[in-house]
């Protein structure tokens, strides 16, 4: 009996190194990024790896990759094979939730390894900077008389549910034009390809602030000061209660201990001044739950947009 206890005590202290040294993380991290570079998938996953480089959070390479392509459901889809690999991850937007309404797809939200919900993302209308138009009131109007083309990111996103509620609250119809890439969505608005534009705040500031584009209206509660006076949408009449979530999920069946360690991550990485500093120049709300929490809030969240396609005619 003595003789044997010995064994497994020297069985596992031989052990012990060799699990020691294999514990996660102990691997390069491959990062898909589900859509193409500038937009606010793009831009919040680089902040998420430079903020862990700078702090040196995770002790091996980071890599980042956009896969782009339907919207969204290359990149997740990508992931999604990566089942059990736990050195695979990828950031959620609101493609994340409607792809999978109106495509058929192997994947739900539900399906991934949920890490974090990390804030919510509202909208603006945005117009030339060259447009007649100046004001939502007047977007509305010559909406009215003429059904304008509005471009977004993804075919049946937010981008799309917005104005498309905004349409039947208002009164007028429109043509919408999906992209994948931000950058040729919003060359589309410069050139005057398109009549007005979704876009995430953030993403096109510097736009705003030149005079190259104009914002009309905000999709969220409050304006923030940076887009001046234009009014939310609830103060012009239409209140939506719409907005994108943005979080971190792993592929599906990772190891418990994977998805504790990226949880205790992001709680490092949300008290960084530079993760508030992003919140602040993108224009976010910080809305922040972990886990098995985050999946809850998917499921709600896409059972409610489902509702609200259903309703449309964008999905049966």
């Amino acid at each position: 009996m003595t003789k044997l206890f010995v064994s497994l005590l020297a069985a596992l202290a031989l052990a012990a190194p060799a699990y020691a040294q294999d514990r996660y993380p102990s691997k390069r991290l491959s990062w898909t990024i589900a859509f193409g570079p500038g937009g606010g998938n793009d831009i919040m996953s680089r902040t998420i790896i430079s903020i862990i480089e700078k702090y040196k959070l995770y002790p091996e390479s980071i890599v980042a990759e956009n896969r782009a392509g339907g919207s969204g459901a290359a990149g997740w889809g990508y992931l999604f094979n990566q089942k059990g690999n736990p050195y695979h991850i990828s950031s959620t937007s609101g493609s994340f939730i409607t792809t999978p309404l109106q495509a058929t797809t192997p994947w739900q939200p539900g399906s991934f390894t949920p890490v974090a919900l990390l804030a919510s993302d509202d909208l603006i209308i945005v117009v030339n900077g060259k447009s007649k138009i100046r004001t939502f009131k007047e977007f509305l109007a010559q909406a009215k008389a003429k059904s304008p083309s509005i471009g977004g990111m993804g075919a049946v996103n937010v981008d799309f549910i917005v104005p498309k509620l905004l349409s039947e609250k208002a009164g007028f119809k429109f043509e919408y034009v999906s992209f994948n890439k931000q950058g040729e969505l919003t060359t589309a608005v410069l050139s005057s390809a398109l009549d007005a534009m979704m876009v995430n705040p953030g993403e096109v500031l510097g736009l705003l602030q030149s005079g190259d584009l104009r914002a009309l209206a905000y999709s969220g509660k409050k304006t923030p000061k940076a887009l001046g006076d234009i009014p939310t949408f609830g103060e012009a009449g239409y209140e939506l209660g719409i907005s994108m979530p943005r979080g971190l999920v792993l592929p599906p069946g990772v190891p418990r201990e994977a998805q504790q360690w990226w949880i205790d991550t992001v709680k490092k990485i949300v008290e960084t001044p530079e993760w508030k500093a992003y919140i602040e120049k993108q224009l976010l709300t910080e809305n922040v739950l972990y886990g098995e929490e985050f999946r809850a809030y998917l499921q709600k969240t896409q059972s409610t947009f489902a509702d609200i396609l259903k309703k449309q005619g964008a999905i049966k």
